[in-house]
């Protein structure tokens, strides 16, 4: 079997229901993934918008998730680090009115390791130890768009 990524709330490929966007409550989606490779002690979480106006936006980065996890959502296990919105917390998305609709990527990192030693609070810094330990990842998409104002 495929290490594999999904929610409850939308489909890959698919509109994320407004309720975990900017323009909702802001809460992270449920996530829930499986067959995890062997050998795997912690997961990663980023999630990005590829299609920002200044190039890629981190919305949430999280680390050190324990292996016995297999599902992610508000009440999000592990260390988070700040997004691109300054927090270190789910940041919905929010692109700019009337850009169009853009790509909200979650890549999940299965790591062969239970803690990572990160040096800085960056996703620069995550994605360095992420490069050194990641086993498979697992992807889920989903887009969203605001309508211009009239």
């Amino acid at each position: 079997m495929a290490f594999t990524l999904r929610s409850s709330a939308f489909q890959d490929g698919e509109t994320i229901p407004r309720q975990f966007t900017c323009d909702g409550n802001n809460h992270a989606p449920p996530l829930a993934w499986s067959d995890a490779p062997d050998g795997t002690r912690s997961f990663a979480l980023v999630m990005e918008d590829p299609d920002a106006p200044h190039g890629t936006f981190t919305h949430w980065l999280r680390y050190d998730i324990s292996p016995k996890t297999t599902e992610l959502g508000e009440q999000a296990g592990g260390t988070a680090l700040p997004n691109g919105f300054g927090r270190a917390a789910y940041g919905g998305p929010c692109p700019p009115p009337g850009h169009g609709s853009h790509r909200y990527v979650f890549t999940l990192f299965a790591l062969d390791v239970s803690a990572l030693d990160i040096h800085g609070r960056t996703r620069e810094a995550l994605e360095r130890s992420l490069h050194a330990h990641t086993l498979a990842t697992a992807r889920l998409m989903g887009r969203y768009e605001r309508k211009a104002k009239r």
